[in-house]
């Protein structure tokens, strides 16, 4: 047993490393360790399966955490989403029927062909939840809208997954309508347990316990209960944290169900046949979103990096897959091309949502522009209302920026932030906010009355944004005679990174952090010797 799991940790480790290397999601080098590991005779895991469905009911469980219905009630995304699905399973069954008659791909009835295609319709949520954070832009108006899609279809996929089991509920399901409310009840002072060890086995029993071993108990999808229970905790605090907390624990168990698929058979020449010619839906999925989301008015560079974001495949074609074998539904041939498109859509992916947005702006230059009358309200000109300086970024220390210049300086200040939460916020305490994201060109575009600004300061989170929109900032115009542009770093490369941009006002964060550190005290003391009794003598 020794050797065996040595083996796997080696061979899983060691693809996964090398599909990082050449700078493609580890999940590829995951799948291939299980089709390596098959191949040469390794035998499977007997906790293998387990250890894969925990994973699965994880990741549900993480989304639950993170799942806010009111971004589904929002047009751009239920309706893109809805839309999308639509159409693609409709295109996609016709598209799988010409490969059959063209000798592609086995004929196959009809009712089988739409479910396939409504499986290959879905994006992948770990593919575009990664480049998303790689780029610091979950909170940007493609984002959001792209976070709200695959929540839809995550929800959809949990119910498709339920049905394809085809197990009929037992009655006492009916109780759930007296335990949820009681859960609910009884869990919103759990925050209090910490972030510790005691906090992440109280997420990890609600994930199993109530939600996926009591749902399977009562004959429906342990992913659903495992996906409700993490409804239930979102609404309290702690939420984000705890999501945080189960990540390390979650990405470890997805690695095994990777791994699982690779035992399921080695891919055959017609698989991979079969599999590369489904990657022809990709650049139709693409097409599509950019169609939905320009005709609900959202400008070109929103719906083209959207577009791109979500032109993969998901990982929830695999796990529906995976259901569709054991409940005889779907064929293993299937699942083995489905394995080869997955992966290729993933690679295609990373090499069309680099780290930068520049090849997403330059092509949505190229397309059909809207009336800015015509503009969805997000994505419309952006009037800087007479403001001297203004604070890209308006986090702990763009807040203190902007009052700094404000109240010291007199300047008339206006906030630029990306998160529409903290907008809503920050403008109930009276800062003067607009929503946008600064590292878009298209934001700078949008811009009118700027001529008074004479001060700009980037003070993002990080330090790509920051010298993205600096870019953009000159590639505009920007950078003007007698406007200062100032920025903040958290490293000492990263002030030499500015330098090397030909920026010269930047302030080390630490540094800076502890020069006031070293004030506060000093006039803290003199404060105190000054009210000291003074001797005569």
């Amino acid at each position: 047993m020794g050797e065996l799991l040595v083996t796997y940790l080696v061979v899983v480790f060691g693809l996964g490393l090398l599909a990082r290397l050449l700078r493609l999601p580890p999940l590829i080098g995951y799948l291939g360790a299980g089709f390596l590991l098959h191949a040469i005779g390794v035998a499977e895991l007997s906790a293998l399966p387990m250890l894969a469905d925990l994973g699965v009911a994880l990741m549900l469980f993480a989304i639950g955490l993170h799942l806010d219905l009111r971004v589904l009630l929002r047009v751009e995304v239920w309706l893109t989403a809805g839309a999308h699905m639509l159409a693609m399973t409709v295109i996609g069954a016709v598209f799988l029927a010409v490969l059959g008659l063209v000798g592609l791909a086995g004929p196959e009835p009809l009712h089988k062909l739409l479910e396939l295609a409504l499986v290959l319709s879905f994006s992948s949520t770990i593919m575009v939840l990664k480049v998303l954070a790689d780029r610091d832009d979950e909170q940007s108006l493609y984002g959001r809208i792209c976070i709200g899609v695959l929540i839809m279809q995550d929800v959809i996929a949990v119910v498709l997954i339920a049905v394809s089991t085809g197990s009929a509920p037992n009655p006492w399901s009916l109780g759930l309508l007296v335990i949820v409310p009681v859960l609910v009840v009884i869990t919103r002072r759990w925050h209090r347990l910490g972030d510790g060890d005691l906090g992440a086995l109280f997420g990890l029993a609600m994930a199993l316990v109530p939600g996926y071993a009591l749902f399977e108990y009562l004959g429906l999808s342990g992913g659903l209960g495992s996906l409700l229970m993490g409804v239930i905790l979102s609404k309290h605090t702690g939420a984000d944290k705890l999501a945080r907390t189960m990540f390390t624990l979650k990405e470890l168990l997805l690695v095994c169900f990777f791994v699982e698929i690779g035992f399921e058979g080695v891919p055959t020449l017609r698989d991979v046949i079969d599999g590369l010619s489904l990657l022809l839906l990709l650049p139709v999925q693409a097409a599509v979103y950019w169609l939905l989301l320009w005709l609900l008015g959202l400008r070109n560079r929103t719906s083209v990096l959207a577009s791109l974001l979500l032109a993969n495949y998901s990982e929830f074609a695999l796990i529906l897959a995976a259901v569709g074998v054991q409940a005889g539904w779907l064929s293993t041939q299937w699942l083995n091309a489905l394995v080869i498109a997955v992966t290729g859509g993933f690679i295609l992916s990373s090499l069309s949502n680099p780290l930068a947005t520049t090849f997403g702006t330059r092509l949505a230059m190229r397309l059909p522009k809207h009336a800015p009358d015509r503009l969805h309200r997000d994505d419309r000109p952006i009037d800087l209302a007479n403001a001297e300086a203004v604070v890209l970024g308006m986090g702990r220390v763009g807040r203190m920026a902007y009052l700094q210049l404000r109240d010291v300086h007199g300047y008339r200040v206006l906030g630029v932030e990306h998160d529409a939460a903290l907008v809503t916020t920050l403008r109930s305490h009276g800062f003067r906010v607009v929503e946008g994201d600064a590292t878009d060109r298209d934001f700078w575009l949008r811009v009118r009355e700027d001529a008074g600004v004479v001060v700009v300061v980037l003070a993002m989170p990080s330090q790509t944004a920051n010298l993205g929109a600096l870019g953009e900032l000159r590639l505009v115009g920007g950078e003007r005679p007698g406007r200062v542009i100032a920025a903040i770093a958290k490293y000492t490369e990263d002030v030499d990174e500015f330098e090397r941009a030909g920026l010269s006002t930047v302030v080390h964060l630490y540094a800076g952090a502890g020069e006031t550190l070293a004030d506060r005290a000093a006039e803290a003391r003199a404060e105190w010797s000054d009210g000291m009794p003074r001797s005569d003598g």
